[in-house]
Formats: C-alpha cells, sequence, structure tokens
C-alpha cells in the first residue's frame, strides 16, 4: 500500500487549496455566476471544476506548508485577486443599471421599482430592463469564456504566491468607479438631453399660457416621449456595449499583467 509523508500531503493539498480560493472568489463576485439566482452548490461545483482543470497547468507552488500561517497569507491574496476581478467586470453590469436610473429619475419613472431577484436590491424598471438585456447580449457573445479565459490567463501573469496586484493595477481597479459614471452618462445621454427638449419646450408653454396645468400634461407627454427616446436608442446599444465591454476587458488585462 502507498505511504505519502506529510509533505507530499500538504504540497498536494496547496496546490488545489490556493487555485480554488481564487477562482471561488472571483465566481462568486462576477455577475451571472455570482448571482444569487445561481445555488450556491452550483457555484461550488464549477470552482472545483475549475481548479481540477486548471491546476495541472500551473507551474511549481511555494514550498509552504498548507496549514501554516504563511499559507493563510497566500490564501488572503488569492481572495484579493480573485475579488478584484470579479469587482471589475461586476462594474460593467452596475453601469447600465445606473444609466438606467438616470433616464428614469429623468422620465419621471423613479417611482417604478421593482426587486432585482439576482442581486436582492430594489431597482428602478430601466434599470432592470437594462441589466437583462445586458446579460443576455453578455452571453450570446460568449463573454463568460472570455471571463474563464482571463481567470485562467491570470494565474501565468499573477503566480500563486505572497503577492497580489500591482500598484498600477491598483489605480487602475479604483478608477473603474469613476468609469462607471462616465459610461452611464454616455449611456444615458441621448435621452436626457431630448427629455432636457421637452421640459424647456413646456417652459415655454408654461409662459405663453399660464392657465394651462402642465403638472397632468407634462407628466404623461415626457414619459411617452421618454419611451419612444428609449426605444430608437436601441439601434445604437450594442456598438455602445461592445465599446464598453472592450474597455472593461483591457482594462482587466491590464490589471491582472497581461499586456
Amino acid at each position: 500500500m502507498p505511504e505519502w509523508s506529510s509533505l507530499e500531503i500538504s504540497s498536494w493539498v496547496g496546490r488545489h487549496l490556493w487555485p480554488l480560493f481564487r477562482i471561488a472568489s472571483f465566481l462568486m463576485i462576477v455577475p451571472l455566476f455570482g448571482n444569487q439566482m445561481v445555488p450556491m452548490r452550483v457555484r461550488l461545483g464549477l470552482a472545483l471544476l475549475l481548479t481540477m482543470v486548471v491546476v495541472p497547468n500551473l507551474g511549481p507552488m511555494p514550498l509552504v506548508d498548507a496549514l501554516s500561517w504563511q499559507s493563510v497569507e497566500i490564501i488572503l491574496y488569492q481572495v484579493m485577486v480573485g475579488v478584484g476581478m470579479g469587482f471589475m467586470v461586476m462594474v460593467l453590469f452596475q453601469l447600465f443599471v445606473v444609466a438606467g436610473q438616470i433616464i428614469a429619475m429623468q422620465m419621471g419613472l423613479g417611482f417604478a421599482s421593482m426587486m432585482d431577484p439576482g442581486n436582492g436590491v430594489s431597482v428602478t424598471v430601466l434599470s432592470q430592463f437594462y441589466l437583462m438585456l445586458v446579460s443576455l447580449v453578455f452571453l450570446g457573445m460568449n463573454g463568460h469564456l472570455v471571463l474563464i479565459e482571463v481567470l485562467v490567463e491570470s494565474f501565468r501573469t499573477i503566480p500563486i504566491g505572497q503577492q497580489g496586484f500591482a500598484s498600477e493595477g491598483l489605480v487602475q481597479l479604483f478608477s473603474m468607479l469613476s468609469w462607471m459614471f462616465v459610461g452611464a452618462l454616455m449611456i444615458a445621454l441621448p435621452v436626457v438631453t431630448a427629455l432636457l427638449i421637452v421640459n424647456i419646450a413646456f417652459g415655454v408653454m408654461t409662459r405663453a399660457a399660464p392657465q394651462m396645468n402642465i403638472f397632468s400634461l407634462g407628466f404623461p407627454v415626457t414619459l411617452i416621449f421618454g419611451l419612444f427616446v428609449v426605444w430608437v436608442s436601441m439601434s445604437g446599444f450594442l456598438p455602445q456595449f461592445q465599446l464598453l465591454t472592450e474597455e472593461m476587458f483591457a482594462m482587466l488585462k491590464f490589471v491582472i499583467g497581461s499586456y
């Protein structure tokens, strides 16, 4: 009967344990996989499956006992890398949620909110529409496969060890928040501009005919016109989404050091 030493067992456990924490933390944060509608067992099973596929292709591992404090430090670094990568992808999806919030507030649909079953928060109906649309387009473009490819690539650029993102990568990671608001404004700007023109027109009408009840007339007109502009702007939605997705993946590869 074969016998294994404690060093061999510790090396085998660490070789599978450390990549598992990076992959699992990434899948717990990233949209689609980290959705609350996806059962925890499915996410854990997918993380274990990806770990078994990735581990044979990894380079040499640190000679550290898997049950030591140094191993805990390595695990924390892997969690930080996985969460950081998942956060960058999540920002892309939240960009369209913010854009929907901006448009809904200008249209007067800010009160029409619903519970997002995936994130467990209340968002406007328009934001939920954008979120579902983005999710379907992202899956249709095989974005989930690109995410797995980038995740596997991160093990080459950021090997398992006591290191995380570089300083330039951390700066890029924190700048994603400003990028999110800029992108949301790009999506919402056509609708917001059109509704601003409508509001100016109602202001002129109020000055010309003060006896007109502008509140009872302006709300339905603004709502209908806003929905019409959103429908018209759908023709340019796919190029904008493709551009923002390419920018996100470029920044993600820069953060992990692939570029």
